[in-house]
């Protein structure tokens, strides 16, 4: 069985600014009340929604192009509902804005493929049985630590960090996380809290 509804397709509607494809996602969370948690700490109740991607083994937040007709926050709504099947309440501040080669551009030099992202946090209170795009995302709930040693680039856990101070007041802690090259793919441009992050892939555009 599949979702009435459908999703947008096609690049006609979409945002560009100084070569930049202007994309908007966001991380779907929940506070799972059912944790055997005998400290209380919210952050051990924490739980994000993850999705399958595409022809990839790894696991990726919800995010896409943000188009000429919408909000910022409306375009990382949509997404989360055509990509990941959850709707919910968008927090109104942002975890941060990073660019990045879009996954079909990255071993070509110029801007060709460049993206800038605007990530959002999506309290997700409905899961639908069926949406737009099942049939290419599966999607998990995963606590924060087990979603930090799956996010595959550092914006990922930046953004999983500014989400999780968001919520509990508390960063996401790790002894050691495996690293995964990146020499090509993105570079955290800015963070909310106003602070230059130091580049992860200064040689990003080659």
């Amino acid at each position: 069985m599949s979702s009435t509804l459908q999703a947008r397709t096609g690049r006609h509607l979409q945002r560009y600014e100084n070569h930049f494809r202007l994309v908007a996602g966001c991380i779907p969370y929940r506070i799972n009340q059912h944790v055997d948690n005998p400290t209380g700490d919210l952050l051990s109740k924490l739980e994000v929604l993850m999705i399958s991607s595409p022809n990839q083994h790894d696991l990726v937040f919800p995010k896409g192009g943000w188009e000429n007709d919408e909000a910022m926050d409306e375009a990382a709504s949509r997404e989360a509902l055509e990509e990941a099947g959850v709707r919910g309440i968008i927090h109104d501040s942002l975890l941060g804005v990073w660019e990045f080669r879009s996954k079909s551009k990255q071993n070509l030099c110029g801007q060709e493929g460049a993206c800038r992202g605007y990530m959002f946090a999506l309290e997700v209170n409905e899961e639908l049985e069926f949406w737009p795009e099942q049939s290419t995302h599966d999607r998990k709930w995963l606590n924060v630590w087990e979603a930090w040693k799956l996010c595959r680039y550092d914006w990922m856990r930046e953004a999983l960090n500014s989400l999780s101070i968001l919520i509990t007041g508390k960063p996401v802690r790790l002894v050691a996380v495996p690293e995964i090259s990146e020499s090509t793919s993105l570079f955290c441009l800015v963070k909310t809290s106003g602070t230059e992050c130091v580049d992860s892939a200064i040689n990003a555009f080659c």
